[in-house]
């Protein structure tokens, strides 16, 4: 993404990122290895990236788009030497990358392959180097070349959260109630809360949406924008054509965003193709980071992989407001009263708190019962200080919660469950259940609670 000095003076003032603190510890660390920064296209990589750079680094940031300059890939074809690299760099850069002062990006990595394979070599022969890579569609890059294994460490980036849409939109106080341990608020926040949490079920996180948003003050050009994305989201199926056919990717790409919260099943994503052709769309797009997988597992213990299911999945998509666009939600929707969250059979709510849960570092289970005349489902499971929870997302009245006690009773070790909804703080102790508004779905790792 091109950015206007406005745009670059606006992002500056106002899209703060969570991921920077991240990259603040990555700078720090005494064995610092290369880093690479995995995502979704447009979801903030570069600028997050520049703005750190600028902000805590007291040299040069310097940007190498591979992309951009397609050219500037002969630098590593020779030999994957790390100072023969970096002296021509600073030839074509015409300035000195300074190890231990200034930070090196490469961007959009994956078209150049070599560079990729050079990453290891700059943390053997330039430790005091910072150099971060980032690109989309790295996945398709990394099976093709002999990855560095343990010499690289990877970062995973989400579109804006709950929180940093708050930032954005200049409401910092609400932000930070969102990311200090929960407690209780008053209705009067809890309400706002809710009435922002409204407005960002439309908008979603995607960084150009909120921006539009915030310059318009209107969320049906945010629509427009979610439109080009998937747009552009679409004409990247021409890369994955060596693997997939196009047509079903398209398919596939639709139907999940009308599946979300319901097991995934081939069959039902795409018509006239055949289970391997749609399991093969379907894994490029998770490639890709369209799509996150959310695997079945046990609540018997740790880790939650060890007893995931292969077969046994659900799915999320990217981001909440793409999730409306591909969903055909009219663009006059956020002024029908009601409980929006029950759209969709519920699947908009779900959506939100797997996509916090995420941003928030969680890899994402869920637990799944099949027997006689009894199907129980809990929508995910966390590990939180190495204890499992098991979370129940409802879009409107808690219910019975027949699944959420039933897992509770078959794995009397969890300490306890969390219903989210739209409703304030409650809790019942001697059920082992804790009431939580929808809004504290990031927060969830933190605190005792």
């Amino acid at each position: 993404m091109y950015f206007t000095i406005f745009a670059l003076y606006f992002y500056r003032l106002n899209m703060k990122r969570l991921i920077t603190n991240n990259l603040i510890s990555w700078q720090n660390q005494i064995n610092r290895k290369p880093l690479i920064i995995r995502g979704a296209r447009q979801v903030g990589k570069s600028w997050s990236i520049v703005d750190f750079g600028k902000s805590c680094f007291s040299g040069q940031v310097h940007v190498v788009d591979l992309e951009k300059h397609p050219d500037w890939h002969r630098v590593f074809e020779p030999n994957l030497d790390a100072k023969r690299i970096l002296e021509e760099l600073e030839i074509l850069l015409n300035t000195r990358i300074v190890p231990g002062n200034d930070l090196l990006f490469l961007d959009e990595i994956q078209e150049c392959p070599q560079a990729l394979m050079a990453l290891r070599y700059f943390y053997e022969q330039v430790p005091a180097l910072h150099i971060i890579a980032a690109g989309s569609l790295l996945e398709f890059a990394l099976k093709d070349i002999s990855f560095p294994v343990g010499r690289v460490q990877m970062m995973n980036m989400y579109p804006m959260n709950f929180a940093e849409f708050l930032w954005a939109t200049n409401q910092p106080m609400l932000a930070e109630i969102i990311l200090n341990p929960m407690k209780q608020q008053s209705e009067a926040i809890h309400t706002r809360l809710m009435e922002e949490l409204r407005k960002y079920l439309f908008i979603g996180g995607m960084p150009e949406c909120v921006k539009t948003y915030i310059d318009s003050g209107s969320i049906t050009a945010a629509f427009e924008i979610q439109s080009d994305l998937i747009h552009a989201f679409r004409q990247d199926f021409s890369k994955y054509a060596p693997y997939s056919d196009k047509r079903c990717l398209n398919n596939v790409l639709t139907a999940v965003a009308t599946k979300v919260g319901q097991q995934t099943k081939y069959a039902h994503l795409a018509e006239g193709f055949s289970n391997p052709t749609i399991k093969k769309s379907y894994d490029l797009l998770c490639s890709a980071w369209v799509f996150y997988k959310i695997s079945a597992a046990s609540g018997s213990g740790l880790p939650f992989g060890a007893t995931a299911s292969e077969k046994k999945f659900k799915t999320l998509v990217i981001d909440i407001g793409l999730m409306r666009y591909l969903n055909k939600l009219p663009p006059d929707v956020q002024e029908v009263s009601g409980n929006l969250l029950s759209l969709y059979r519920g699947s908009l709510a779900e959506q939100f708190v797997g996509q916090e849960l995420l941003s928030a570092g969680q890899d994402l289970y869920y637990w799944s019962r099949e027997a006689k005349s009894s199907l129980a489902e809990v929508d995910y499971l966390i590990d939180k200080n190495r204890k499992i929870y098991p979370i129940e997302v409802k879009s409107g009245p808690s219910g019975k919660l027949r699944s959420l006690h039933l897992f509770l009773s078959t794995y009397p070790d969890c300490p306890n469950g969390y219903v989210l909804s739209g409703a304030n703080f409650a809790s019942l102790p001697e059920q082992k259940l804790e009431f939580l508004p929808l809004y504290f779905a990031y927060g969830l790792k933190m605190g005792e609670r």
